[in-house]
């Protein structure tokens, strides 16, 4: 059996991740295993939008120290040819005079006790910085200028090719097919290429998550969930790279938008999404209802785009737990089984942390951030991360 001192489940964002960050922090023989290829699964579904502001304080701690790497993310990596696809254009929040007024006013102030460079708009300010947009409903505009969007997929790649430089092992189209435990204990994986023997295991299966459930006895809470994105264009009123990602908390469907290719808008919505029976990140069918009911909601704080067309469309799938917010540490009665699942959307964003941090309690170190509010032990204990704005929006 070929011997491994870790072994990582999953070659996504985080999975990559955490293998760089184990290369970084002086592990030795790392192995890290995908059923497919580098970054195939969600990780290249992701709308891929970069922000701090959420309305649960642990996230944005892990959104913040993540921000700075994506900021300097090739010196970070030590390669120059590196690249995470950022664009820096801000991020902007609003809310109508509803019951989200008062939970972003708490989530922007709370951002503001923890250091997050924030203003605060008036609709004035706020039609010079997103000049297609209407602002006759906004109460209260949040605006983060240290935020954008970037490239999943190219943030995966960039982190695999750094852990090879590390000495990572990377084997791709490898399906894990079972946990090895003897006493309790890891002792390895048996996979569709052989078995691997490792004292320790890293598991960031997202949405194939309950086959760890399976191969453990542990129920872990978790279900899949698809939601459509599109890309909407209107020659008429271009969102370009130079105007924010913007979250309409005053909208029915919670619609998030950032720029797409330089001209046309990426929206979708940030409400619960199709459940799904079984994992599967084949694409969706997208309702023409659905089209309509969200094309309707454009308008209304963009009028220009009644009339826009569409240019393409796809869907993602969530990993998602009941509180809509990950499960990252060590899963209890299973010594040397380390677990980061559970992100519900936001994972891609909070990735160069967790990957550090998950790394780090593998290795036994004490970890930047702490992991006790994303223990599994919080769905028992009612300590839930609950967002104020509601499932499916932003944590």
């Amino acid at each position: 059996m070929n011997k491994y001192d870790v072994v990582v489940i999953g070659a996504g964002v985080i999975g990559t991740s955490v293998a760089f960050h184990l290369s970084k922090l002086g592990a030795k023989r790392v192995l890290v295993l995908d059923r497919a290829t580098v970054g195939a699964g969600t990780t290249a579904q992701s709308s891929g939008i970069l922000r701090t502001h959420y309305s649960v304080k642990e996230n944005v701690e892990l959104a913040r120290k993540s921000w700075s790497v994506f900021n300097d993310f090739a010196n970070y990596l030590g390669d120059d040819e590196a690249s995470c696809g950022l664009v820096r254009c801000g991020y902007m929040i609003v809310a109508a005079d509803d019951d989200k007024l008062e939970p972003l006013r708490a989530s922007l102030d709370q951002q503001k006790q923890q250091g997050i460079p924030l203003e605060l708009l008036d609709a004035r300010q706020a039609q010079n910085l997103m000049p297609i947009a209407t602002f006759d409903d906004a109460a209260l505009i949040g605006y983060e200028p240290e935020a954008g969007f970037a490239d999943a997929y190219l943030t995966a790649t960039g982190f695999a090719r750094a852990a090879r430089r590390g000495g990572v092992t990377i084997r791709e189209n490898v399906a894990v097919n079972k946990l090895l435990i003897e006493n309790g204990k890891v002792v390895g994986v048996s996979t569709s290429a052989g078995d691997f023997a490792a004292g320790i295991v890293i598991s960031t299966q997202n949405i194939w998550t309950p086959e760890l459930a399976g191969w453990t006895g542990k129920t872990l809470p978790i279900a899949p969930e698809r939601h459509a994105v599109l890309a909407l264009e209107c020659a008429e009123a271009p969102y370009t790279f130079t105007m924010p990602v913007f979250k309409d908390l005053a909208s029915e469907g919670m619609l998030y938008y950032r720029s797409y290719g330089g001209n046309q808008m990426l929206v979708s919505e940030g409400v619960i999404g199709e459940k799904l029976n079984t994992a599967d990140t084949e694409q969706g069918d997208i309702p023409m209802d659905y089209i309509v009911d969200v094309g309707a909601q454009v308008a209304e704080r963009f009028p220009t785009y009644e009339t826009a067309g569409i240019a393409s469309s796809w869907t993602g799938v969530y990993d998602v737990t009941p509180d809509w917010n990950p499960v990252l540490g060590p899963l209890p009665g299973i010594e040397g089984l380390v677990v980061g699942y559970g992100f519900s959307g936001h994972g891609f964003k909070l990735s160069p942390t967790v990957g550090k941090i998950l790394a780090q309690c593998a290795l036994g170190l004490q970890t930047d951030v702490s992991l006790k509010p994303y223990s599994i032990e919080r769905f028992a204990t009612g300590k839930l991360l609950t967002g104020k704005y509601g499932l499916g929006a932003v944590s």
